[in-house]
């Protein structure tokens, strides 16, 4: 089941480019090394994490023949395909090399703000066009809809392959009813760094984190702590990256992951407009958080 495949610590993967705002292949492979080594259980691949509003389609499929060779069955990877055009959505699902994918991680529509039974169709059109199972992702802070417990239970139960659910609406109330009420089958994790410990003690799975691609071995452990129900260790560790989990988040995501990845010479500190990186402000306090936890 994907409840048991995808338990843990799913990583977010930024993209990184180069100087001349080129996907950096070297440091996509140096990141995937980096993550693997210190122990996330899977990949998400083209999340909104990656910038992929700012990728095109040829880059879009080299970053994923890129992912695949390099994980190399090391672990499953998940492929974030979205948008607020249905047809466009399905298309880019028929299009994208999807044949090694574990499956697919869909944020809902954004910008148009559907009502949920406008949510619902689309969620269904985008399950009868794939054999893959498919994951909604909740994040109203950024869509402007909340997709409500009532629908995600509604798609859960009513159409085969929506399998799970990403769950970033901060609404401990909304998760609690979905995890009471929903199929025993339906993956349900976290989509906030911030909220996994308390979120995984209601019945979560894991997380798919954006820390991770940084604080990859502290942030893994502490999940796998509360997935073994030790919170007090958990808490322990969770503790030490309250900070950082408002750094990260300062300005804007994925500028915060990306600054700290820059200066654990992974990747270089390049964004793709209209993002730019952190402020020499927050880099600073980032700089010095870093030198802290050392």
């Amino acid at each position: 089941m994907l409840r048991d495949q995808l338990r843990g610590t799913g990583v977010a993967l930024v993209t990184p480019f180069t100087a001349d705002n080129m996907v950096d292949f070297n440091a996509l492979e140096k990141l995937l090394d980096f993550v693997i080594r210190d122990g996330v259980e899977y990949i998400v691949s083209l999340g909104t994490t990656g910038e992929t509003p700012t990728l095109s389609m040829e880059e879009k499929t080299a970053i994923l023949h890129c992912t695949y060779a390099k994980v190399n069955g090391m672990v499953p990877v998940v492929v974030g395909i979205g948008g607020n055009d249905t047809r466009h959505v399905i298309e880019e699902m028929e299009t994208l090399p999807l044949e090694k994918a574990i499956a697919i991680l869909s944020a809902s529509p954004y910008y148009s703000k559907p009502s949920q039974e406008g949510l619902y169709a689309h969620y269904k059109a985008l399950a009868s066009a794939t054999s893959k199972p498919v994951i909604l992702y909740n994040i109203p802070s950024r869509t402007g809809r909340n997709i409500n417990a009532s629908t995600v239970l509604r798609l859960a139960t009513e159409v085969d392959n929506i399998s799970g659910i990403k769950e970033a609406s901060g609404d401990m109330a909304q998760c609690m009813e979905i995890l009471r009420d929903k199929p025993a089958d339906f993956l349900v994790v976290s989509g906030d760094d911030a909220l996994a410990l308390p979120q995984i003690a209601c019945g979560m799975e894991g997380i798919i984190s954006v820390a991770a691609n940084c604080f990859t071995k502290k942030f893994s452990e502490m999940v796998r702590f509360c997935l073994k129900g030790d919170f007090k260790t958990a808490k322990i560790l969770n503790d030490s990256l309250i900070d950082a989990y408002v750094l990260l988040f300062s300005e804007n995501n994925p500028a915060g992951v990306k600054a700290v990845l820059s200066e654990l010479g992974i990747i270089s500190n390049y964004l793709r407009l209209p993002l730019v990186p952190l402020s020499e402000q927050m880099h600073s306090k980032l700089k010095e958080y870093l030198s802290a936890m050392k």
